[in-house]
């Protein structure tokens, strides 16, 4: 298997993005809380919750931040944007928008696993107007239209 580089700059102790299986598609990314804890409050309470890191990802590439799916099912705590978009041009900090939809606050800890990280092709495509567009079975319909 082919590994893509991705050049990236850290804050003194905070972690490079780690995968923790063998097949993984996700590397996890970790809070970078070095002053304190954050807190996100019951049923609906959210921060920007920064992890350190700083990545150059190629040109033809994008980062998708993604929730941890044992947040989500233990404790209600997701990726308020999911997934999030690192643009291959970006720069600053990577940072993820956490909500707590849980009936708990879940305190957030420095080097707490938070979201996953996953690197994907993008393919820019030219859109070109048109009066209509061509029929099909399903047509309009959305939105459940083709059953639960």
């Amino acid at each position: 298997m082919d590994l893509l580089t991705i050049l990236t700059k850290r804050k003194s102790g905070s972690v490079l993005p780690e995968y923790h299986s063998i097949e993984a598609a996700g590397a996890d990314l970790r809070a970078y809380l070095p002053e304190a804890p954050v807190t996100l409050s019951s049923h609906g309470g959210y921060a920007l919750i920064p992890t350190g890191l700083f990545l150059e990802i190629p040109g033809g590439y994008e980062g998708q931040v993604r929730p941890r799916s044992g947040l989500a099912a233990r404790h209600g705590v997701t990726v308020l944007n999911a997934p999030g978009t690192i643009d291959a041009d970006y720069r600053g900090e990577i940072q993820v928008v956490l909500i707590n939809h849980g009936n708990e606050d879940f305190v957030i800890q420095d080097g707490d696993r938070i979201a996953q990280l996953v690197i994907a092709p993008v393919i820019k495509v030219q859109y070109i107007p048109t009066h209509s567009t061509s029929e099909t079975q399903r047509g309009s319909g959305g939105f459940g239209s083709t059953g639960v």
